[in-house]
């Protein structure tokens, strides 16, 4: 696999942002959707987007190299702040001068705040005014994770784009609570502005907060880009919500962020979540599932994941998919696969390496259709080949919201039937 080139006939950008470790260049958009393809040039990589970004915990990929994930053509990578900030620590990060060279990464690199490991898979945390109070795994101590703090442990790791701390809150929960956490959000922003050291080295991402409650979503988006940030993150979904509500709140917050700068969806990892939410005009995504379910077996494929741990895959002497040019395609068989993710690491690590290069090349797809005005085309083959005749109706409202109905006969002669199929996996965890 080489370095993705779509741009290369592209000479002039449509629209351009500069920060000072940042420049974002437009350089097509969709003329029917809200989709556009673009350059984020980055400290340590230029980067191709819409883009997924696997995630590495501790600062890489289990079963992967990061010379793999350059081969894959993955643009950036991301690290888990609470636990690069336990292991290996900010002490020795800043001693071997940042977490690129500590993993030798050459490429892109995104921290999260670290709040979210604490609120949502410790359970043992305290939100107050000063930051997140929780009690330490190891030695069951009470420890204290500011606004301030989160941004010296991302200055130390170094990473290109650093997320602010914010007061995180389930996408179900309704009441004073959503807006309480809103706004203590929007606070927590100003004092990790101030805190933020390296502003000419790293970028500071603000995180659209708000629940599924449309006036506070609104309240937020506009509050954060009156702070003018080189990027904003769309957060708070991607939870247990009802699907009709997550594309909602996503084309709401695309539409009041700036058209001139990234916007990044956290937590969205699914196929064709990736697919619609590039039509409502998202530009990055992570997401832990593409990885997590290759470890149980689980290879991505255009009409969903083959679970290899079957039977019906011992005489499969097929690749996963003929038409991926991934190592584990090209060298291994289904039937390989099988024996080994039952029975050693091996094909968990062989179907990680081809569940990346699957992410990757579906971007590539949808890039290189932006940047040819075919994205309602590509649009409509993915959901005929993901789904067939009958389509999860949230699919069909988000993509109608941008002009493109699938329940209107195509030319070749593809009409979908939307179906009620408004369940959201919790896919960020």
């Amino acid at each position: 696999m080489t370095k993705s080139d779509e741009f290369s006939q592209l000479d002039t950008p449509l629209e351009t942002s500069t920060s000072p470790a940042l420049k974002f260049e437009v350089f097509a958009r969709c003329s029917t959707t809200k989709a556009r393809a673009s350059k984020m040039h980055l400290p340590h990589y230029t980067a191709h987007t819409p883009m997924f970004m696997p995630v590495g915990t501790m600062g890489s990929i289990k079963g992967i190299t990061t010379k793999q994930l350059e081969a894959l053509d993955c643009h950036v990578i991301l690290g888990n702040t609470y636990h690069l900030g336990s292991r290996p620590g900010p002490e020795l990060l800043e001693k071997a001068d940042g977490l690129h060279k500590f993993m030798s990464w050459n490429r892109g690199l995104l921290t999260d705040s670290g709040g979210f490991q604490m609120v949502s898979l410790l359970k043992l945390a305290n939100i107050t005014e000063e930051g997140v109070e929780f009690e330490n795994p190891h030695d069951g101590k009470k420890m204290m994770l500011t606004p301030e703090m989160s941004i010296g442990l991302q200055n130390s790791i170094g990473a290109d784009i650093m997320m602010q701390l914010d007061d995180v809150v389930s996408s179900l929960t309704v009441g004073p609570r959503v807006e309480e956490a809103m706004w203590r959000s929007v606070r927590w922003l100003d004092r990790s502005i101030k805190a933020h050291k390296r502003p000419t080295e790293q970028n500071l991402f603000p995180i659209v907060q708000g629940g599924l409650d449309k006036r506070l979503r609104t309240i937020s988006a506009q509050e954060l880009v009156k702070r003018g940030s080189p990027g904003y993150a769309i957060g708070g979904l991607s939870g247990g919500e009802a699907k009709s509500s997550f594309w909602r709140m996503v084309s709401l917050s695309t539409d009041i962020l700036p058209t001139n700068k990234p916007r990044y969806c956290m937590g969205v990892g699914y196929a064709e979540d990736l697919v619609v939410c590039s039509a409502l005009g998202v530009d990055m995504y992570d997401c832990v599932f593409p990885t997590r379910t290759a470890r149980f077996g689980n290879a991505l494929v255009r009409t969903g994941s083959l679970s290899l741990r079957q039977g019906k895959y011992k005489d499969d002497f097929t690749p996963i998919d003929k038409d991926c040019d991934c190592p584990t395609c090209k060298n291994y068989t289904r039937a390989y696969l099988h024996t080994s993710v039952t029975k050693e690491t091996t094909g968990c690590h062989l179907v990680t390496i081809h569940n990346i290069a699957f992410q990757m090349r579906l971007m590539r797809d949808i890039r290189c259709a932006i940047v040819r005005d075919q994205y309602p085309t590509f649009i409509r083959d993915f959901i005929k080949v993901r789904f067939g005749k009958t389509v999860p109706l949230w699919i069909v409202e988000a993509l109608k919201s941008v002009n493109v109905d699938l329940t209107v006969q195509d030319e070749s002669g593809y009409l979908a039937t939307p179906i009620d199929d408004d369940f959201q996996k919790e896919s960020n965890w």
